[in-house]
């Protein structure tokens, strides 16, 4: 058995050697930034691949959640979950609006579209669901409500990373939707990020805004800032497109494998698994309940013993920590408090061996040997 670390995701590399003839040609253009080759032709690929009309791409897909935000000229307040990746209300506060945290369905992880409205208020302006984990958010139902009061509706779709609904792709909902290119996302440019736009005017002032507000040589439109991707980013990220249905289709032989491990150990809760053919397979989270052996904390501690690092993700709430806990919240936000004290996310990636997803699953099931060797 191998005794490597094992992360809740490992980035997907591939070979050095092919990813030289691309350093190669950005060498020759002497183009590195700016809206280069690569650039382009990683946004043309990604509308291809991802069915999607309008993308531009960012440094980050935090960048990309700030300037879709300003795009939108939100003010205000903006509904949001609190079970998440601090990112999402960071964005709001560096925008110089309040978060109002809403609970989640308990099933989804996702905002509960029913307790939306009351949380609107006369300063609302926007909601920003997320898809948590790349399961995707009840849009009909949120949209229904943003429609009723006037309301944007920007998607953090950090995870959602080719998923799609009945009609296509799931960011295609919403005003935007942000997509994250992080080493640890399903699909990764190192650091990256994109915002998916509907028309091509949209994403000439999404590029303004992300180019320092610059329209021309002696003419800046608004107060911008720098949000470009570099050519060596989008140069991956190029060459990770060709690889990620195989990507995809290794982590879901990895999930398929947890559920058939897992499905049965008593006070382990897996009923995010239904429906995966929706997702993309890039977390695999689990509920510790009170009849399992151990609690989600002493479990943790127990796989990190054994050099296994799966994360409490998102454990505390956002709305836990100091910056936020003046907000608003809506409610005790008590669905959303359970799954943060019983979530704990396992190590899924397309290098992830099965050996060493049964070496997960011998832990969480206890198949020890008296000595608490596999």
């Amino acid at each position: 058995m191998n005794d490597k670390p094992i992360y809740v995701t490992e980035p997907y590399l591939p070979p050095l050697e092919e990813f030289i003839p691309y350093l190669e040609e950005i060498w020759e253009s002497k183009r590195l930034t700016n809206n280069g080759p690569m650039h382009q032709k990683l946004e043309d690929a990604l509308c291809e691949y991802l069915g999607v009309p309008e993308i531009a791409l960012f440094n980050n897909g935090t960048i990309a959640l700030l300037t879709a935000l300003q795009a939108l000229r939100i003010s205000g307040e903006v509904i949001t979950t609190p079970f998440s990746f601090v990112a999402t209300a960071h964005a709001l506060t560096w925008n110089g609006l309040k978060p109002v945290f809403v609970d989640i369905d308990p099933n989804t992880f996702n905002l509960d579209p029913s307790k939306i409205e009351a949380a609107i208020t006369p300063r609302t302006t926007a909601i920003m669901p997320v898809h948590c984990y790349g399961n995707p958010c009840n849009v009909e139902a949120i949209q229904e409500i943003a429609d009723k009061y006037n309301l944007k509706v920007i998607y953090d779709a950090a995870h959602a990373f080719g998923v799609q609904d009945a009609g296509g792709s799931i960011l295609r909902h919403g005003d935007l939707s942000a997509i994250s290119f992080h080493a640890t996302k399903v699909f990764n440019t190192f650091e990256g990020g994109a915002i998916i736009c509907s028309d091509k005017k949209t994403k000439q002032h999404i590029n303004n805004l992300k180019n320092f507000g610059i329209a021309s040589e002696t003419s800046v439109v608004a107060v911008g800032i720098n949000g470009k991707m570099s050519e060596i980013n989008a140069a991956f990220g190029l060459l990770q497109l060709k690889h990620i249905n195989n990507a995809i289709k290794k982590r879901k032989e990895i999930a398929q494998f947890y559920y058939q491990a897992l499905r049965e150990t008593k006070g382990i809760k897996l009923n995010f698994f239904s429906n995966q053919e929706t997702r993309n397979y890039s977390y695999f989270p689990i509920i510790i309940e009170d009849s399992y052996s151990l609690s989600r904390d002493e479990l943790y501690e127990k796989l990190r013993s054994h050099n296994i690092y799966a994360r409490r993700y998102f454990y505390p709430l956002i709305s836990s920590h100091m910056m936020y806990q003046n907000t608003v919240n809506m409610g005790a936000l008590t669905n959303a408090q359970s799954v943060s004290e019983g979530i704990l996310c396992l190590p899924l990636s397309s290098e992830l061996s099965l050996d060493e997803a049964q070496k997960v699953c011998s832990i969480i099931n206890n198949d020890l040997l008296p000595n608490g060797e596999l």
